[in-house]
């Protein structure tokens, strides 16, 4: 049985060509780059070469990007950083934000008595802009952290207008860009932003190494504490092979951005005409969103939710009912939740997400699967 995979908003598979990069680094240069000998240098080569090559294709400098093992922890160090070290006092976030931001949110506003206002989602998963700006208008010390994609439903917020309203405004600007880093170009030098963060296994790189941008002239602490690496900010000696991991993914993804994403939207456009054509009643959750995610909802009846991502595991078809990070939870998902009737709460919702491994054959193979149920 051949296995299929369309959930790429979760993980993507490593490249061949970033595997053989990861390799050959682990067998010929495993020196700490702390070290002040030849294998300690060769290592710190890699290091800082990975960085000006990640730097170029952001379009920012080197010194800007600070490598944390994900994005997860990357969040959780700007937005603590902020509050404790450069005095914000308020956090403007949505209630569809991936839980590194929300639950990092919620833990600030009680250890540190923080004001927090949730941005008002429209019925398109967008978010309210006008909204946004109403509750800027209230002066404190802020920061506005909202994603560029959202990793469930795929909406995209515009992060050059969002990041100038937050800048008239004196706001600082974090934005999670998880899922739309090596997807789509990125000039930060231009972008109104002052934070963004990355993981590589999201753009066909390596698990447990991800960046954090922050911008020129921004003071944040360490989160964590120990050896002088990544300028003093992230203390730990450098994992060098994720880090050249990373760097030839990300050079890869842009490298082929333009041909892989045609070819992606395409197969989106096809597997939405086969849906439709055998499910006149889906639902597409979210509007405008982005090329690489879909998200669905069946006219399945309510006792069928429960099995349905079993069944087609079983069928060796893997697809997800939301972030990966939440799957297993019996709980409706908190994006749905907020542009989702009650009743279509019930009825099952898929995320499908692509990348350019996949075939209309694998959406051929999803569409029966989904008969068979």
């Amino acid at each position: 049985m051949k296995r299929i995979y369309l959930d790429n908003a979760a993980t993507t598979p490593l490249r061949a060509e970033v595997i053989t990069e990861m390799t050959q680094v682990l067998q010929n240069d495993f020196g700490n780059p702390s070290s002040t000998h030849s294998f300690g240098r060769s290592s710190k080569t890699i290091l800082e070469t990975s960085r000006k090559s990640i730097a170029k294709l952001m379009g920012c400098a080197a010194q800007e990007l600070i490598f944390t093992s994900n994005a997860t922890e990357a969040t959780n160090w700007i937005l603590t950083s902020a509050v404790k070290d450069l005095k914000i006092n308020r956090i403007i976030t949505s209630k569809i934000e991936h839980h590194a931001t929300l639950y990092t949110v919620k833990h600030l506003q009680q250890q540190y008595n923080i004001e927090v206002d949730y941005v008002n989602i429209l019925p398109s998963g967008a978010i309210d802009m006008t909204h946004l700006v109403n509750l800027l208008s209230k002066e404190a010390h802020t920061l506005v952290t909202l994603m560029q994609v959202n990793n469930e439903i795929g909406t995209v917020l515009d992060i050059e207008k969002t990041g100038r309203i937050c800048h008239q405004h004196q706001a600082l600007f974090h934005c999670d860009t998880v899922q739309s880093i090596g997807k789509t170009e990125f000039n930060l030098h231009e972008l109104p932003v002052d934070f963004i963060v990355s993981s590589a296994h999201k753009f066909h790189g390596p698990k447990g190494i991800g960046f954090a941008y922050v911008k020129k002239g921004i003071a944040l602490q360490p989160l964590l504490y120990g050896g002088e690496q990544e300028k003093g900010l992230r203390a730990g000696t450098e994992a060098v092979h994720q880090v050249a991991g990373m760097a030839k993914a990300l050079e890869l993804s842009y490298e082929h951005l333009e041909s892989e994403r045609n070819y992606i939207s395409e197969l989106k456009k096809y597997c939405i005409s086969q849906l439709k054509t055998q499910f006149p009643e889906i639902k597409i959750n979210g509007e405008d969103t982005f090329y690489n995610i879909l998200n669905i909802l069946l006219p399945f009846s309510e006792e069928k939710t429960a099995m349905i991502l079993f069944n087609l595991d079983m069928k060796g078809i893997a697809v997800s009912r939301g972030s990966a990070c939440q799957s297993g939870s019996v709980k409706p998902s908190h994006v749905l939740t907020e542009i989702l009737t009650v009743d279509d709460l019930k009825k099952p919702s898929l995320r499908i997400s692509f990348s350019h491994y996949n075939t209309k054959e694998d959406v051929d193979a999803l569409i029966l699967g989904l008969k068979g149920i």
